[in-house]
């Protein structure tokens, strides 16, 4: 069974982990933009999708190294990381319009 798609992900969630509790802050130069940030955010959401669609599009088209797991699996993956990004967005209108509602 081959297992480094799983180590990959479980690595990718211990850097964004680390990221999220602060661990390994230097100093506030070199702290990322909340713009880059959601920005690379998205674009991980972007390649996710495009990996998926691309490994679904070889295993229909019976590519012969096209592996029926690995296909699911970038499609859950896929289909986790947008579910997430909208969350985000629903969070960040939400806490839009109670900024805007504010009486000044």
């Amino acid at each position: 069974m081959n297992t480094t798609g799983i180590d990959q992900l479980l690595q990718e969630l211990n850097a964004t982990a680390a990221k999220a509790s602060g661990a390994g802050e230097n100093s506030a130069a070199e702290v990322p933009d909340f713009g880059e940030m959601l920005k690379s955010a998205l674009d991980t959401v972007h390649d996710a999708q495009t990996e998926a669609a691309r490994l679904q599009t070889e295993f229909d088209q019976g590519a012969p190294n096209a592996n029926l797991h690995e296909v699911m699996v970038s499609l859950q993956k896929a289909s986790l990381s947008f579910q997430t990004m909208v969350q985000v967005r629903n969070r960040l209108v939400s806490a839009y319009q109670e900024i805007m509602n504010m009486s000044v």
